[in-house]
């Protein structure tokens, strides 16, 4: 059986040193240009020097998206890119474009090249022309039943490698080949500025009926407009193993370090759980759950893997993200007297009992015994975005512990 690749994702490079720390064998990220999160923070060259730096000394691989549809223009600009990246390699790109794709290979010979989901990789035939061309590893598309990995897997080679979405949001398009973005207002998402129309609400006017709005109904039998549930499989980790994945790929490059961190912290734990023994994860797998349901998200849904959305409930009726907990920050240091150095992401108080995240596992409940702003004034609680504050807690923290509050639902 093969040990998967935890691959996780990082809009910034606070949330790539999260994934690192917190379980991840490999973080992908993208620069400032060429990858498909235009609206992430996304590193400048910098940020991806200091970043790769990080993980190589823990021992976490990193992996550059430039997987947009290229235009002409574009090209110079990725040329120019690939080799500005010669500085400080990454362990590899992922692309999806044949002519950023022969770029690189004549750029960056030594590189390994991933080609991305949104190559559209539904077969076998697929996998072995990029092969033949060079690359390393594919992308399975997301619209692939777990039998079709496993047919997959025993047409390609042995040493070719394949990595599958297994956790994250799931797009109504063939892998983001998606055209309503562009259509209404003008943003490509094939040039990463997608706006996400497929979230929206619509409803139906019949012509001679101007004003007259009739809402867009759904169910399990039909109508399935848009709105896809999230992808988890946090339950099916046998499966996984089982079709012959290389690389389980978290999505979300968008994501706060709170979530990379819950989700990494996760999967980390039940995929070594599952090499120790079965036995074991199946114990733990209540754990996995509660804390995967902590996570920011839509309800969750297995996806394609175990058929086609009509009969697993990939369809729902809302785009409403279900949220159980709040990010309040990061330590990024403790003092001599034990308090904390964060900078703040949503307002808290003192007397507020909250959660201290550690990377092992645990989870603290604490009170928060005093907040302090940079110039040491007191203050009873921390309602400005971004405020660097230092905070006194129970229970001392360590650096890299998240700060979260666990908010009522009513789920």
């Amino acid at each position: 059986m093969r040990k998967p690749e935890l691959l996780i994702p990082a809009g910034s490079l606070e949330v790539l040193k999260t994934a690192v720390l917190y379980g991840a064998d490999a973080v992908y990220v993208g620069g400032e240009a060429f990858g498909l999160r235009a609206k992430a923070k996304n590193f400048s060259m910098e940020e991806i020097r200091e970043g790769i730096a990080f993980a190589h000394e823990r021992g976490v691989r990193v992996y550059i998206t430039a997987n947009i549809l290229a235009h002409n223009e574009d090209l110079e600009g990725v040329e120019a890119y690939f080799h500005e990246l010669k500085a400080f390699p990454p362990d590899a790109l992922i692309i999806s474009d044949p002519g950023v794709f022969a770029l690189a290979r004549r750029i960056l010979p030594e590189m390994d090249i991933h080609i991305s989901t949104q190559a559209n990789n539904t077969n076998y035939g697929t996998y072995q022309f990029w092969w033949n061309l060079g690359a390393k590893r594919v992308v399975s598309a997301r619209e692939l039943t777990l039998e079709e990995i496993r047919e997959i897997r025993r047409h390609i080679p042995e040493e070719m490698e394949i990595e599958s979405f297994i956790h994250g949001a799931m797009c109504i398009s063939y892998s983001g080949r998606c055209l309503l973005s562009n259509y209404f207002v003008g943003r490509d998402a094939n040039q990463g500025s997608c706006t996400h129309p497929c979230r929206w609400k619509y409803a139906v006017m019949e012509e001679s009926r101007p004003g007259e709005y009739m809402p867009v109904e759904e169910n399990a039998r039909g109508t399935f407009i848009f709105s896809s549930r999230d992808l988890c499989m946090i339950e099916h980790i046998p499966e996984l193993m089982e079709a012959g994945i290389d690389s389980f790929k978290i999505e979300g490059r968008m994501k706060t370090a709170l979530y990379v961190a819950a989700v990494a912290r996760t999967y980390r734990k039940a995929i070594d759980d599952y090499l120790e023994s079965e036995a074991l994860y199946q114990k733990n797998l209540p754990w996995y759950k509660e804390e995967i349901g902590k996570c920011t998200c839509r309800e969750f849904s297995t996806g394609f893997y175990f058929g086609k959305p009509s009969e697993n409930g990939q369809i729902y009726q809302s785009s409403t993200y279900i949220k159980n907990y709040t990010y309040l920050g990061t330590v990024e240091a403790v003092d001599e007297q034990g308090r904390c150095r964060i900078e703040q992401k949503n307002k808290f108080t003192v007397g507020e009992t909250i959660e201290v995240m550690k990377p092992d596992g645990r989870n603290l409940e604490v009170k928060v015994k005093g907040i302090w702003d940079e110039e040491g004034k007191s203050q009873e609680s921390a309602p400005h975005a971004r405020q660097i504050l230092w905070v006194e807690l129970e229970a001392e923290p360590e650096p890299y512990d998240l700060l979260r509050r666990k908010e009522e639902s009513d789920h």
